[in-house]
Order: C-alpha cells, then sequence, then structure tokens
C-alpha cells in the first residue's frame, strides 16, 4: 500500500492511494496563492498601476520535458471531502485521460459548481488579449524579481478552465449519503462520514475485510450549521492520514468573531463602511446570522448588508433547501415550519441585498491579507485581520485521536514540528507515540502495515461435504480439496467439476492471452494430526521385536537410535522424520507403527 503526496498545501490537499489494485485519489484542492506574483488586474482603469514599468517577453519556444510522479489516467476513483478540495477537478478529469468516477456529496458537488463558476467569472470579466509563456525559461525566470524567480513548476502553471469543462467534470460526479458504503471493484469499501465543517462536508473511510484507512480532511468539532462530525466510525483504523486542519491554529473563531463584530459596530458608528472579503458559501452563513443578532441587539439594525459574488443569490438559496444535511437544531426548524437561517427575513425587509459584481477587488482568506493589499498601498482605509477559521486546531486533533486510537498517523510535513516563526510553540504541532509519518510534495510513502488474510466464499454444496474431525476439545478441523476461482476481486471456493472450463477460442491474427484449462483436482493425500507419545512407543517398538533403543532428549524432542537397525527416529512436536538407509521394508513398518498414534483427517 503507498500513498503518494500530489500537493504541497495542508489545507488544499491532492494525495493518491494505492490499496488492493484499486488507485484512489483523496480530494483535487487547488492552491491559487500564486495569483499572488502578479499585479492585479482592474475592472477599470488604474492609472497607479498602468505608470508601472511592463516586462515584455520576446519571441521563443521552451520545450521542457515533463516530469509526472504519477500517471493521473490511472486513477479509477477520486474522493472528494469538502467543495474547497475539488477546485481542481477539471484539470483531472479532462486533461489526463480520466476514466473513472468522482464520489461527493450533493451539497459538495452543487455548492462546489458555484464556487467554480465565481472563479470563471472572475477570471473571464477581465480577458488578456496575449499570454506570455517565455518568461518560464529558467535563464529568463532568474533575472524576475521576487517572488517569481523562486517559483518552482512554473511549466506546469495553466490558464483557468471554461465553464464547459466545469459542466463536463462535474457529470462524472456520483452522488452519496452519510454512511453510505460504496463497493469499489470488489475490492475495497468507500464510506463518507460527516466531517461537521461544511454542508455536505465528508471525512472518508476506506476499508477492506481486514484493513481499515480513515481520510480525515477539514474537519471541525465546533457547532455550526453542518452536521457534527461523526467520530466514533474513525475508531480501530489501521491508518489515519490527516490533513485540512486549521490554518490560524493561535486564533479562536469565537474570539475572532467577538473582535470583528466590535471594530464592525465601532466603524458604523462613526459613519464609515466595512468591506469583508470571504467565501461565497460556508462560515458566510453563520457569519451573517451572528451579524444579524449582534447589530439588533448594538441598535445597528437599520444597517444593510450586501452580498455581492457571481453566485450569491444561488449561495443563500442552496443553504436554505439541504435542509437534512444541517444540525439538529436547524433541521427542526424546518419542520415548524421556519427557514433555518434568517436569509430570508433579511432579504424580505431589504436589510441583506445581493449583487453579482461590483466594481473592485477581493481577497480570499486563503491568502496573507498584507499581500494582497500589497499593490493598493497606500490605503486610506483602515484594515482588520480577523480570521475565522473552525477546522480543527492541534489541541483537538490531539484530543480526538486519543479517542479514536489509530494504529498509524500519516500526515503533512508542517503539522510535525512548530511554526517557523515560532519554533518554541511545540503546542502548534503533532506529538504522537509512535510518531506520525509525515508527507511532503512529490513523495511516496509505503504505508506500515501489510495485507494478511483475504475473504474466501465457501459454495454450500461444498460445505455439505466437509467432515470435520475433533482434535482437541472444542476444535474441530477439516480438511478441503477444492477449486478456487477469483474474479472481479472477489474468491469462491467450489467443487472441482463445477468450475466451467473455457469456450474454445477461434484462430485469429490478433495476439491474445494465453487461456490456462482449470487445473486437474487429484485425490489429497490425507492430513495428520496429533503427537507421538515416547513411552507407548518404545513399547510397541519392543511389541514388534526391536528392543535396543537408545533415548536422547533435545531442545525439539527426542531422538531415538535403534541400534541393531542402525536407524534414526527424531520424534518433535510439529514432525516426525525417519531416518533409514537401503531397508525400505523396514522403514514402511516404522512409519506404520509412527501413524497408528497420529489422527487422519
Amino acid at each position: 500500500m503507498k500513498l503518494y503526496c500530489l500537493s504541497g498545501h495542508p489545507t488544499l490537499p491532492c494525495n493518491v492511494l494505492k490499496f488492493k489494485s484499486t488507485t484512489i485519489m483523496l480530494d483535487c484542492g487547488l492552491d491559487t496563492t500564486a495569483a499572488l506574483y502578479f499585479l492585479p488586474l482592474p475592472l477599470v482603469h488604474s492609472p497607479r498601476l498602468s505608470k508601472l514599468p511592463g516586462w515584455v517577453s520576446k519571441d521563443g519556444a521552451i520545450n521542457l520535458e515533463k516530469k509526472e510522479l504519477l500517471d493521473l489516467s490511472t486513477i479509477d476513483v477520486i474522493l472528494i471531502s469538502n467543495y474547497h478540495c475539488m477546485m481542481a477537478l477539471p484539470y483531472i478529469t479532462e486533461h489526463t485521460g480520466f476514466t473513472g468516477t468522482v464520489y461527493a456529496t450533493e451539497p459538495t458537488l452543487q455548492i462546489g459548481r458555484l464556487l467554480m463558476e465565481e472563479l470563471v467569472t472572475f477570471m473571464e470579466r477581465v480577458p488578456k488579449a496575449h499570454a506570455a509563456t517565455c518568461w518560464k525559461n529558467k535563464e529568463i525566470q532568474r533575472l524576475l524579481p521576487a517572488p517569481l524567480k523562486d517559483a518552482v513548476d512554473v511549466w506546469s502553471w495553466r490558464k483557468c478552465y471554461s465553464m464547459q469543462e466545469v459542466n463536463s467534470a462535474l457529470s462524472k460526479v456520483q452522488l452519496v449519503g452519510y454512511s453510505q458504503k460504496v463497493e469499489l471493484f470488489g475490492a475495497v469499501q468507500v464510506t463518507p462520514l460527516s466531517s461537521g465543517y461544511s454542508l455536505g462536508s465528508s471525512n472518508w473511510i476506506i476499508q477492506s475485510h481486514y484493513e481499515k484507512v480513515s481520510y480525515v480532511s477539514g474537519s471541525s468539532l465546533l457547532t455550526t450549521h453542518p452536521q457534527p462530525m461523526e467520530q466514533s466510525s474513525l475508531k480501530n483504523s489501521d491508518v489515519l492520514i490527516l490533513t485540512g486542519l486549521t490554518q490560524i491554529p493561535t486564533a479562536n473563531p469565537d474570539g475572532m468573531l467577538g473582535e470583528f463584530c466590535s471594530n464592525l459596530a465601532m466603524t458604523i458608528r462613526a459613519g464609515g463602511n466595512v468591506l469583508v472579503p470571504c467565501y461565497s458559501s460556508g462560515v458566510i452563513y453563520d457569519l451573517l446570522e451572528c451579524l444579524y443578532q449582534f447589530m439588533d441587539s448594538a441598535n445597528l439594525g437599520t444597517t444593510p448588508f450586501y452580498f455581492i459574488s457571481p453566485v450569491a443569490n444561488s449561495s443563500l438559496e442552496f443553504s436554505q433547501i439541504f435542509a437534512e444535511w444541517l444540525c439538529q437544531n436547524k433541521q427542526s426548524k424546518v419542520y415548524l415550519p421556519e427557514p433555518p437561517f434568517p436569509h430570508a427575513e433579511l432579504i424580505q425587509t431589504n436589510k441583506l441585498k445581493h449583487y453579482p459584481s461590483i466594481h473592485g477587488d477581493f481577497s480570499k482568506p486563503d491568502f496573507s491579507y498584507l499581500d494582497a493589499l500589497a499593490p493598493y498601498q497606500p490605503l486610506a482605509m483602515k484594515c482588520v485581520y480577523c480570521p475565522i477559521d473552525t477546522r480543527l486546531n492541534f489541541h483537538q486533533v490531539s484530543k480526538l485521536l486519543k479517542d479514536i486510537q489509530p494504529l498509524h498517523v500519516v500526515c503533512p510535513e508542517p503539522y510535525t514540528q512548530p511554526p517557523p516563526a515560532q519554533p518554541h510553540r511545540s503546542d502548534l504541532m503533532l506529538e504522537l507515540q509512535p510518531p506520525p509519518m509525515a508527507y511532503r510534495r512529490c513523495s511516496v510513502l509505503g504505508l506500515p502495515f501489510r495485507r494478511r488474510y483475504e475473504r474466501i466464499q465457501l459454495l454450500p454444496e461444498l460445505a455439505k461435504s466437509l467432515v470435520p474431525s475433533e482434535i482437541k476439545a472444542g476444535v474441530s478441523v477439516a480438511t478441503v480439496s477444492a477449486v478456487l476461482q477469483s474474479k472481479d476481486n472477489k474468491h469462491v471456493l467450489q467443487v472441482s467439476d463445477r468450475c466451467p472450463k473455457p469456450a474454445p477460442v477461434p484462430p485469429s491474427k490478433k495476439r491474445k492471452r494465453v487461456m490456462e484449462e482449470a487445473p486437474e483436482t487429484l485425490n489429497p493425500k490425507p492430513l495428520l494430526s496429533g503427537a507421538v507419545p515416547l513411552e507407548p512407543f518404545l513399547a510397541m517398538l519392543y511389541k514388534n521385536g526391536i528392543r535396543e533403543v537408545k533415548v536422547e532428549e533435545t531442545t525439539d524432542g527426542h531422538i531415538l537410535h535403534l541400534q541393531a537397525e542402525d536407524v534414526l527416529i527424531q520424534l518433535e512436536e510439529d514432525a516426525t522424520h525417519i531416518i533409514c538407509d537401503n531397508n525400505e521394508p523396514l522403514r514402511t513398518a516404522l512409519r506404520d507403527l509412527v501413524l497408528h498414534f497420529l489422527q487422519k483427517l
């Protein structure tokens, strides 16, 4: 069993697991932080940006060898944990020869579609007349300013996908529900479990009859709008692959929310406006509800909210219709009937207004806000950084791992060491026994357990023919003579005369695999069980005329030297050896004496 690690971003994972002849991709997150290496594309003319000196590439073609860690066309299945971790899906399904199946929950599919549509809209509304590639030449790249000159694998960077590619990629998704068991080629079974992070977010159980792998990505133990995290099913895992922890482990979400609300109230009372960059789905639902309650309590209830996104309206609607994926408190409101979120009331009273676009630029929370705002400095507005990340922190995940007790933990390398800026903070890393196995981008790990057993089905006709023999109190055994037939990773023992012979193959010029005929079944020799007791065996030898016997005790049993016959008999716990040269009648007679004390099966 091997794990291929294709992503270097812990919260945007992309790993491939090879398990029992099945190749499974675990998430396909899209790391867009490289966009910070370039100047923003303004929707309107910007005198400040237009006056900056430009760089013009020269004509030329660069042809580099493309090295891949894994052939992505061999992937059988892609498992999606949440809608943030599927943004690279069109690149895989549409450009690698992928012919497998993608599994995700319905909210993950629908909200993932919205986020992809939003990304495509952002990219296409500012089209570029020319595309430069010559700068990717290493000789030219090293002359560019940082951080572009330090970027790696720039030839793997691609332009954004289109909506046609998005729709084609999502047509390959098969919907699943929580705790639904899905068979993969008869080899393994996968099951999604609620991770508690967002609508439809999932952890995955990947198991065979005797092995179990858990994939925990983007999980939360906090009480928010999604269903709570399912923990009990993660117990007894041979290997637990852990990723997607909080990006801000030192920031408490409740504390950040309180700081955010106080700064918001202070700004509004001073006659100002507040711009909040955030995703168009997820924590925005809880944030709107908290702000609604806070503004009422702070006597600021007349202040309107503006939700600006190409998919703002669709996002608000989806949050209201996926009732079965919400926490119990919000599910109960649906049956009253009441909307689970206050969005509808806010829209009806004109306190919440949504628009598809506005001339301006917004920063996603995955970006460093300082880097995102750098091109616009100096800014006339005040910037307050209040990151709200509800995913597991190191304290929570350490407690979780103690409860579910996996045999081995696999995680990104940054989780096994303190942050570079805080090397003394050992509480911001995973300290486990045994230590977790760490992976980095483009590494391949051999997971630390081997398959030892396989389940085989016994047909009823064959089971009826078995004759168990009791070898000791409470233990019976039976011999089996049958043909083992394997198909689609399922193994069946059946009577030899029931095994169908392959049909004759007509002659053909094409090369075909040689078909082997079913093996002929021979009558098996009986199996023996039991032990040869020393004293009764010596008495049996004496009764048959063998009187000169010298007994020597060994660590494994006894050695009997028949001096007159010049024969050695080794009596051991699990074997008996008769060493007799050039006297076959005597050897046969001694063998029959030994068999007298053993039981035939």
